[in-house]
């Protein structure tokens, strides 16, 4: 890709940047820290909050204008993306799952009367998605999954349990992975199906984190019935389906995080100068000063890998392999800096949100919680290691 923004993309900056000084709640934050006590609020505020963007066209908008989008190029994503960032504006409800991984998946292999149906509704947040790909025996072996639909007339009939569904008790659809051959290779008899989370016999188990939340749930499926509509991609050909949903989920949701993690390393930056450790500012000690610089470096090497992935995005319209590079990347370089600040706060990191005396009001050690989570989902680190051995540099299997 070009590094020289166009007359008309520069113009596109200021029309993004001017709407969210316009319209960014100023309060948002507050919010977003007691959300552990008041979720519900804070799920319809994301709601709210994603309409807005939806009803100024700043949603979704390098999809199709035929399915809600504004039919943008994906340098004006990347602008979009870089701009909210930039103004700490809250995430849009739907757009880790229901835009980055589900609205890809069905553009790609989805019918078109699937395609009208879901995915103007993905953009507005009229319905808000989840994912249902990991269960508790499989591990990060997703193949492995035994969660079974068995075709009866025009439906399936689902039987099984997933875990690690984010926003399961507040979405409406999740996109499932079902086992529909038993006898195939554990990578043929996979397929993939949009499920109405309003179906009887589903039954959702919250799960509370370690940050105190409950992001996550279980989920169990007792003969629920599915349309045969429903299914995307054909009948055991789910697994094509599931690598178009992780290779976005690797790579092209991380373009945000670039820009999160420099205005994050910036504010751990000025806390610095202020945090006295030792009798003297923290930005005076020459480790933590080293530590600062490397994350810096680090911070500038994402964002040059992503405008990489998104010049393959433009060329071929899907997201190589190198997606499992830029995954593994960010999420071990968002480990590194939270513990870095960690490390700096000392026994103040042990103080958290509402505590008297908590630096950032807690942030940190919430922070520093939330970045385990990250070498974890979308692929542990392990296995993009694997990936990256086999499929980019091109290694043999051990």
């Amino acid at each position: 890709m070009n590094l020289n923004y166009t007359p008309e993309e520069e113009q596109f900056r200021h029309h993004v940047r001017a709407w969210l000084n316009e319209h960014l709640p100023r309060d948002w934050q507050q919010l977003a820290r007691a959300q552990s006590k008041r979720m519900d609020e804070w799920m319809a505020f994301l709601k709210r909050w994603q309409r807005q963007l939806y009803e100024a066209g700043l949603a979704g908008i390098s999809w199709p204008k035929q399915y809600g989008g504004r039919g943008a190029t994906m340098i004006e994503q990347l602008i979009l993306i870089e701009e909210m960032a930039r103004a700490q504006a809250p995430n849009m409800l739907n757009i880790s799952i229901g835009i980055e991984l589900v609205g890809p998946a069905i553009m790609h292999h989805g019918t078109e009367a699937q395609k009208q149906r879901y995915l103007p509704k993905i953009l507005s947040a009229e319905e808000i998605w989840s994912q249902g790909f990991s269960e508790p025996a499989a591990g990060s072996d997703l193949a492995s999954l035994q969660t079974r639909a068995l075709v009866k007339d025009d439906s399936f009939v689902v039987n099984g349990q997933k875990v690690w569904m984010s926003w399961a008790e507040y979405s409406d659809y999740c996109i499932l992975l079902v086992r529909t051959d038993p006898t195939a290779p554990k990578h043929k008899g996979i397929s993939f199906l949009l499920v109405d989370m309003r179906s009887p016999g589903i039954t959702i188990r919250p799960t509370k984190q370690i940050t105190g939340e409950a992001e996550f749930s279980e989920v169990f499926f007792d003969d629920v019935v599915v349309p045969r509509e429903n299914l995307v991609g054909g009948l055991n050909q789910g697994w094509n389906v599931a690598m178009t949903v992780l290779a976005h989920e690797r790579g092209t949701s991380a373009i945000g995080y670039q820009v999160r993690l420099r205005t994050e390393l910036d504010g751990l930056i000025r806390l610095t100068k202020q945090f006295e450790r030792n009798g003297r500012p923290a930005s005076q000690d020459p480790l933590l000063r080293q530590k600062l610089a490397q994350a810096y470096s680090e911070v500038e090497i994402l964002k040059h890998n992503i405008y990489r992935a998104v010049t393959q995005i433009m060329r071929t319209g899907k997201p190589g392999p190198e997606s499992s590079i830029i995954k593994l990347f960010w999420s071990e370089m968002d480990r590194r800096q939270k513990e870095i600040g960690m490390e700096m706060l000392g026994l103040y990191s042990q103080l958290v949100h509402e505590s008297k005396g908590a630096i950032d009001d807690g942030w940190w050690p919430h922070a520093f919680l939330w970045s385990r989570a990250g070498t974890i989902y979308a692929g542990s680190s392990e296995i993009q290691r694997n990936i990256i051995a086999e499929r980019v540099l091109g290694m043999p299997k051990g």
